[in-house]
C-alpha cells in the first residue's frame, strides 16, 4: 500500500487473465460493470450487479478504494470516505477488461432479462 492512500500502483489486476469478476467466473455469474481494488488489485463486479462483489471484497479486507475497470474510465471510488475520487495513481496494466468484452458481461452469461436483475 502507498501511504494511507489505500492504492498499490504496482498490485497487478487479479482474476482469470484479468477479464472479469473473479467470484461471478468461480461460480458462472454475470456483471454489469466490473471495479478493481487500488490495494490489490481484486476485480470484482460494481454494486448495480446481482454479485455486488466489489463492495464484498471491501468489506472483508478493508480494502476502501477501487477503480473503474471499464475500458476508457479511470476514476475511482472510496468506500471509507463514500466518495468518488476523480484521478490517482497510473495503476499497473491492464487498467480495464478487453475492448471486446461487452457490458454487461461476460457475453454467452448474461440473462435476456440482464435489466431487470440490476440493483439500483
Amino acid at each position: 500500500m502507498t501511504g494511507d492512500t489505500g492504492i498499490d500502483p504496482t498490485a497487478p489486476p487479479s482474476g482469470t487473465g484479468c477479464t472479469g469478476c473473479t467470484e461471478c467466473d468461480a461460480t458462472g455469474g454475470w456483471w454489469f460493470h466490473l471495479r478493481r481494488c487500488a490495494d490489490c488489485g481484486h476485480v470484482g463486479c460494481c454494486d448495480s450487479s446481482p454479485g455486488q462483489h466489489a463492495t464484498e471484497h471491501f468489506r472483508s479486507t478493508g480494502h476502501p478504494v477501487v477503480q473503474s475497470y471499464e475500458p476508457g474510465e479511470d476514476w475511482y471510488w472510496d468506500y471509507a470516505a463514500n466518495e468518488v475520487r476523480e484521478t490517482g495513481p497510473r495503476l499497473a496494466p491492464p487498467t480495464g477488461h478487453p475492448e471486446d468484452q461487452p457490458a454487461p458481461g461476460p457475453a454467452g452469461r448474461v440473462p435476456p432479462d440482464w435489466a431487470a436483475a440490476l440493483h439500483r
